[in-house]
C-alpha cells in the first residue's frame, strides 16, 4: 500500500518531498520582480527591457513544459523531476556571475528551462501515486508553491537591499540545491506510473488536445490568467518604487505577502469549484481581480494593498478553475495535456512581463491598469462561452491548481 496511512513515516516524509517540490520550483522563478528598479538602474535599461529578466524564464516555461510530460510520461515522474531539481540549482548560481544583461537574460532563460521538469511533473505523480488522499497532497504542494514564490521574492529583495543582487542570486541557488538534496531523499520511486507507448509521433497526443475544444479554450483562459498576473505584480514594482509611494527594494519584496492570502484561500475554492461549477468560480474570481487591480489607481498603499490581495486571489482561483479543468476534459496523456496548459500560462505570463512595457512607456501605470482589465473581461468571456459542464468520469482524476501564480 506504499505506506498511504497518514501519519505513518513514509506518508510524511512523501508529503515532506511533495512540498519541497512545489517550494524549488518557484522560489526562483520570479524572486527577480522586486528588484527590477534596481536591475534597471544597474544595467541602465528601460522598464519595459528589464522586464525580460521575467520573460526569458516564463518563455522557457512555455517551450519546455509540454517535452516535460513527454519525457515524464515515458521514462517515469521521479526520473525527471529530481535531475530537474539538481539543474535548476546550476544557472540560479551561474547567474550572480553575469556581466552583461546578456548574460543575465541567458541564465534566467535557462532557469525556466529546467523549472516544468518539477512542476509539470509533480501532480501527475500525486495523481497516480496516493491512493487515497490525493487532494490533501496536492494542498500540500501548492502550499509548497506559494511558499516558495513569497520566499524567493522577499528573500531576494532583503538580501539584493543589504548585500547585492549577486548575491541574492546565490542565496536561491543554495536553496535550490537543497531543496533538490531533500526531493532526492524523501520523494519514493513511483509503483503505479505506466510508461506511455512508443508507436505514433511523440506529438500525436498534444495534436489531439489541440482539437478539443474544451481544452483549446481553457488553454486561452490560460493564457490570459496569466498574462493579468504578471502584467500586474511585474510594473507594480515601478509604479510603487516612484512617488508618491517611493518603496525600497525590501518594501517590494514585502508586497507579495499577499501570495500568503491565495494560499489560504485555495482550498476553499476547490469546494466552490466543486459545488458551482468552473465557470461561477472563474467569473467571480476574476471580477473580484478586475475590481482589484483598479484599486491599485487609489494613491494609499492600504488600498492598493487590498487591491492586490484581490487581483492575487482571483487568479489562484481562476487557475484553480482552468487546471481542474483540464483535468476533467482531458481523457489521455494527462501529463501532456496539463503539459500544454502550462505552455499556455507561461506564454501568457510572457507577454503580460512583455507587452505591458509599451503600456508603461506612454501611460504609466493606468495604462497598464486599462489593459489588464480588458485581458480579464476577455477571460471571462471565454469562460462563460466554451466552457460548458463535463461528466465526470470514472477513474480520471481531476488535476487541481498546480501552478504557483507568477
Amino acid at each position: 500500500m506504499e505506506g498511504m496511512l497518514s501519519g505513518t513515516p513514509h506518508s510524511t516524509t512523501r508529503t515532506a518531498a511533495v512540498v519541497f517540490a512545489g517550494f524549488c520550483a518557484f522560489v526562483t522563478l520570479f524572486a527577480p520582480q522586486p528588484l527590477l528598479p534596481m536591475l534597471a538602474r544597474e544595467f541602465r535599461v528601460s522598464a519595459a527591457a528589464i522586464s525580460l529578466v521575467v520573460t526569458a524564464s516564463t518563455l522557457a516555461v512555455a517551450l519546455a513544459a509540454p517535452f516535460a510530460g513527454v519525457v515524464a510520461d515515458r521514462f517515469g515522474r521521479k526520473r525527471v523531476i529530481v535531475p530537474a531539481a539538481f539543474l535548476l540549482a546550476v544557472p540560479t548560481l551561474l547567474a550572480a556571475t553575469a556581466t552583461s544583461f546578456g548574460q543575465l537574460l541567458f541564465w534566467r532563460f535557462l532557469q525556466g528551462v529546467f523549472t516544468p521538469g518539477i512542476f509539470a511533473v509533480i501532480i501527475a505523480y500525486i495523481n497516480e501515486e496516493w491512493e487515497a488522499g490525493a487532494g490533501a497532497a496536492t494542498a500540500a504542494y501548492v502550499t509548497g508553491t506559494v511558499l516558495g514564490g513569497f520566499s524567493g521574492r522577499a528573500l531576494a529583495a532583503l538580501v539584493a537591499s543589504h548585500a547585492s543582487w549577486r548575491w541574492a542570486f546565490v542565496m536561491l541557488g543554495t536553496l535550490n540545491l537543497l531543496g533538490a538534496i531533500a526531493i532526492r531523499a524523501w520523494l519514493p520511486a513511483g509503483r503505479r506510473f505506466t510508461r506511455a507507448r512508443r508507436g505514433g509521433p511523440v506529438g500525436g497526443a498534444m495534436l489531439r488536445h489541440l482539437r478539443n475544444p474544451r481544452l483549446v479554450a481553457t488553454y486561452a483562459v490560460g493564457f490570459c490568467v496569466m498574462f493579468s498576473l504578471l502584467g500586474t505584480f511585474t510594473y507594480i514594482n515601478f509604479y510603487l518604487a516612484a512617488p508618491p509611494f517611493g518603496l525600497s527594494t525590501t518594501a517590494l519584496g514585502l508586497l507579495f505577502v499577499v501570495y500568503l492570502v491565495g494560499a489560504a484561500v485555495t482550498p476553499t475554492a476547490g469546494r466552490a469549484i466543486d459545488r458551482f461549477g468552473h465557470r461561477f468560480a472563474l467569473v467571480a474570481a476574476f471580477t473580484a481581480g478586475a475590481a482589484g487591480v483598479c484599486l491599485t489607481l487609489v494613491h494609499s498603499l492600504p488600498v492598493v494593498m487590498f487591491g492586490l490581495t484581490l487581483t492575487c486571489t482571483g487568479v489562484f482561483i481562476a487557475n484553480s478553475a482552468g487546471s481542474s479543468y483540464v483535468g476533467s476534459a482531458a481523457t489521455e496523456s494527462r501529463a501532456s495535456a496539463v503539459g500544454l496548459y502550462v505552455t499556455f500560462y507561461y506564454l501568457g505570463g510572457s507577454g503580460g512581463s512583455a507587452i505591458p512595457g509599451f503600456f508603461w512607456a506612454h501611460g504609466g501605470w493606468p495604462a497598464c491598469v486599462g489593459l489588464i482589465v480588458a485581458v480579464q473581461l476577455v477571460t471571462i468571456a471565454l469562460a462563460l462561452i466554451f466552457w460548458q459542464p463535463l461528466p465526470k468520469v470514472a477513474g480520471v482524476p481531476a488535476l487541481t491548481a498546480a501552478i504557483e501564480e507568477g
